[in-house]
């Protein structure tokens, strides 16, 4: 497996080491904010660290459990993006809210709710906090933006159905694509900074999503952090594939594709190769259903036909890309 991107002797960030330097060699531009695609992890990222039976043994579980690679990193992440950028707000999409023929933007007022959306964890799982909240005049400005571009689009502060069999959960909030990954990032409390959630197209089409991340661009220029958040190989069907030691030929060589796509220079060439991604020989063997790749074609969108890209971290599975900075 390369250790480099494509083309280049810059050395994939693999390492705290290295993704630490990325991190730290970002520009600090609050008044332009770099999109963000990142690698949100499952809830194995919360699992109680003397947790020792189940789904946290393995290699899997080393990788992507409470002391994993990808936890660590989360918890670089968000401190250095709140030092860089100093954001006013966050708007975050996740690959756990699909929705069709509009787009639902979230509006819970003074607290955001949690919306446990996950089956057959330990208690504990269901016991987790993080405590946040939304604001209106962003939720109105990001479905603003979305009618200007001719879509339909409105806030909600109800539950919507999330995934792709129309079932609902109980209850409304935040769910955990955004509130696992962020209590890492942002720590259990974490009010300073609202945080809205905006719905991803079900179409799961690269081109449509990407476009959805484009009307939000201008957000960044307002002091708004763009986050969307998935992971680059994610097949239930088979666990073994969420760890570099145990996935098969196919899904490395479609994680190194993705980093390949990503690391191309020219911004034109660069979309090319990205839409192309679906395609490839590993593509379904890392994804049985595209929900959680869609992500990166939002984040992308999100940081502008003309943007460069950063490759902050080289996780297998769980990269993250800063775009336009």
């Amino acid at each position: 497996m390369s250790s480099t991107v494509s083309g280049t002797d810059v050395p994939l960030p693999k390492t705290q080491a290295q993704w630490k330097k990325a991190l730290d060699e970002l520009p600090s531009t609050p008044d332009k904010i770099p999109a963000f695609f990142f690698g949100h992890g499952s809830p194995m990222l919360a699992f109680p660290e003397n947790d020792t039976g189940g789904m946290s043994r393995g290699e899997v579980g080393k990788a992507m459990g409470p002391k994993g690679p990808l936890a660590t990193f989360l918890r670089n992440f968000g401190p250095a993006l709140l030092a860089k950028y100093k954001p006013k707000g966050i708007v975050v999409f996740s690959a756990h809210w699909e929705t069709g023929g509009e787009r639902l933007v979230t509006d819970y007022g003074d607290e955001n709710p949690l919306l446990y959306d996950y089956y057959g964890f330990q208690p504990a799982l269901y016991q987790l906090k993080f405590k946040s909240r939304g604001d209106s005049a962003l939720s109105q400005r990001v479905v603003q933006l979305y009618k200007d571009a001719g879509y339909l689009a409105r806030t909600t502060t109800k539950l919507q159905p999330r995934g792709q069999d129309g079932r609902g959960f109980n209850g409304p909030g935040l769910d955990h694509g955004v509130f696992v990954p962020f209590k890492l990032m942002f720590g259990e409390e974490f009010t300073d900074v609202p945080i809205v959630e905006v719905s991803m197209d079900s179409s799961l089409d690269p081109l449509d999503n990407w476009r959805i991340g484009q009307v939000v661009e201008p957000l960044r220029r307002e002091g708004i952090l763009v986050l969307s958040g998935g992971l680059l190989i994610h097949n239930l069907r088979d666990f073994a594939s969420f760890a570099e030691a145990t996935a098969n030929s196919a899904v490395k060589e479609f994680d190194q594709a993705i980093l390949s796509a990503v690391s191309v220079t020219d911004p034109a060439a660069r979309k090319r190769a990205m839409l192309e991604l679906v395609k490839h020989k590993g593509f379904r063997a890392a994804h049985p259903r595209a929900d959680h790749f869609i992500p990166l074609y939002i984040g992308a969108g999100a940081g502008g036909e003309d943007a460069n890209v950063k490759v902050l971290s080289a996780i297998f599975g769980a990269p993250t890309f800063a775009f336009d900075l």
